[in-house]
């Protein structure tokens, strides 16, 4: 039996008792690059991560969602993939993937991928192909070229944006030497976009999904889901144009975007989702998808990818009424169409939403328009953050969510109650949307800095050198071997929190229980434990019942402000 043909084998035996395992799972978000380094040249690893497969499980998280580990330039951070199906020479080797996937099984993690579709590299075979042959050529047809405008081509085809700023449009230089046509980056110029109007793409990704699948992937989370087919009928619409086509604040209902949210994009998934379901037990999905609320229902179907990321808590102030609202409104939907909620506070594209709650509510935060990826960028200077309320908060919101039928989304150091590193020299940045938008936001890259695993070190046990992007010195304070079996940590809290959920999660369902304040929230679940949230800043008479935990210390049976607690 082959390698490949053996692991597919292993995961398939150790996944088939629960098919269905996806629907409540606490899910834990690895950014490969900041987790850990296993040889010292800074950059996190894949052998890192194998390494770090106790921490895990003694986590209590159900799988692990890997960020790209592909070859790439790091154009955006690996999002820019110079090769589908190979793992970055700088990360490891296929051979240390496989070791990887099977620690994470033996350990009773699942393993999920970011699959990245919507455009590949500027460094891909293809996309070297494309430059190399003439127009009107194959090679050209693999993404989406076109004549510019003007007496000789000398403007884009539109006017239209990338997302990290500049223009949409990127001109090249043809083989003969002479300006030539302009290639479409929603992103960064780096990063073309793939013609999914083109037969040979969609079967190389189909190829892909297997290719993954069989080294023991248990499914996918799919980046900018929504981007892939688009209408480019010239003439191309305008930036006014689109604006006024626009018939609601969050989005485009009708799904008339040219390249946002358009319907013929779930043909594709309906292919995808014959190809998972050639697996036993289906290999599962999870769409990145910034959609009208109305339409994210149908990234999530059966017939699709299965479910889509609800971001709505992640851009909500701390805030009860709001925060019901959201929670009420997903579940509705979930039950409706069959999927399950997702919930999730941070990931490698926002702030640490233990700095966000830390911020004065409405203000230094803001979100991106629908167009894009959403992004939450703090603009507010450091003296308005508040890290002891920021940290509060995300204790008691992270109780909450964990507490919610649906995935739970977690990401990398949050468990340790990480804060956003706002104090990085411009030199040292690494995000393009920082270099592209200078002055106005500051990327991303304060949440993307090495994790701390001890107090003292080059990088505080990230590695044996410096990490890629500098951490603080208050990092110590965070670190993991400052929490390990300290009782009221952060980590100690998550660890609690997990282990317990896996306990009690049954049917995805609660019912809200009224408490007659407008600052507390109260849910039950099956089999009578319930969750309690006082988002007010004065303490709360507890319900009956017994504590079963607690996101920071209760006093006189009380419920302080901003603070959650489990009972039953």
């Amino acid at each position: 039996m082959s390698t490949t043909a053996t692991l597919a084998t292993l995961s398939d035996s150790n996944l088939a008792a629960d098919p269905n395992w996806w629907r409540q799972a606490s899910v834990y978000q690895i950014y490969p690059r900041s987790f850990s380094d296993s040889n010292g040249d800074g950059l996190g690893d894949i052998k890192g991560i194998t390494a770090k497969v106790p921490y895990l499980k003694e986590l209590g998280i159900d799988a692990v969602w890997l960020s790209p580990f592909y070859p790439s330039a790091l154009a955006d951070g690996g999002y820019d993939v110079d090769d589908y199906r190979d793992v970055d020479p700088k990360l490891g080797t296929l051979e240390d993937f496989a070791e990887m996937s099977a620690a994470l099984h033996q350990a009773g993690i699942k393993l999920i991928a970011d699959i990245v579709p919507n455009h590949s590299s500027d460094r891909h075979e293809w996309f070297k192909e494309a430059l190399a042959a003439p127009k009107g050529s194959a090679a050209r047809e693999r993404y989406i070229f076109r004549d510019g405008l003007g007496k000789n081509g000398e403007l884009p085809p539109s006017d239209w944006d990338s997302v990290f700023g500049g223009p949409a449009w990127e001109r090249i230089t043809e083989p003969d030497g002479t300006p030539g046509q302009w290639y479409l980056h929603i992103f960064a110029k780096e990063q073309p976009d793939l013609n999914w109007a083109n037969r040979e793409i969609r079967d190389d990704f189909l190829k892909t999904l297997r290719f993954w699948s069989d080294r023991g992937v248990d499914g996918f989370r799919v980046d900018v889901a929504h981007a892939l087919t688009k209408d480019l009928t010239e003439p191309l619409l305008s930036k006014a144009e689109l604006t006024e086509a626009n018939t609601g604040t969050d989005g485009f209902p009708d799904g008339s975007h040219p390249f946002w949210d358009r319907d013929e994009v779930h043909e594709i998934y309906a292919e995808w989702r014959e190809v998972f379901n050639e697996y036993n037990p289906p290999r599962t999905a999870v769409a990145e998808a910034w959609v009208h609320a109305t339409r994210r229902a149908r990234y999530a179907s059966p017939q699709g990818l299965g479910q889509a990321f609800n971001f709505d808590l992640l851009q909500a102030d701390f805030d009860a009424e709001e925060f019901q609202e959201i929670i009420t409104r997903n579940l509705a939907e979930a039950k409706a169409t069959g999927a399950s909620s997702t919930w999730v506070f941070s990931n490698h594209d926002v702030v640490r939403h233990a700095t966000r709650y830390g911020l004065p509510m409405g203000g230094g935060v803001h979100a991106k328009g629908q167009d894009g990826k959403g992004w939450l960028l703090a603009g507010a200077p450091a003296e308005e953050l508040d890290t002891e309320l920021g940290l509060r908060r995300a204790r008691a919101a992270s109780l909450l969510m964990l507490a919610l039928p649906g995935s739970a989304y977690l990401y990398q150091g949050e468990e340790l109650g990480l804060q956003e590193v706002g104090e990085i020299p411009d030199a040292e940045r690494q995000d393009p949307a920082f270099f592209r938008n200078k002055g106005v936001e500051i990327g991303r890259d304060g949440c993307r800095v090495p994790l701390p695993w001890a107090t003292e070190g080059a990088s505080f046990g990230f590695g044996a050198g410096d990490a890629h992007l500098p951490q603080p010195e208050w990092f110590s304070r965070y670190a993991v071997d400052a929490q390990d079996g300290v009782e009221g940590s952060t980590l100690e809290l998550y660890r609690k929190a997990l282990k317990l959920r896996r306990e009690l999660q049954t049917a995805e369902e609660l019912e809200w229980v009224e408490t007659g304040n407008s600052q507390v929230l109260q849910f039950s679940r099956h089999g009578g434990w319930q969750s309690v949230t006082n988002f007010g800043a004065e303490p709360v008479e507890l319900p009956a019942g017994e504590v079963l935990l607690s996101s920071g210390p209760l006093a006189a049976g009380k419920l302080p402000g901003n603070t959650t607690a489990w009972l039953r």
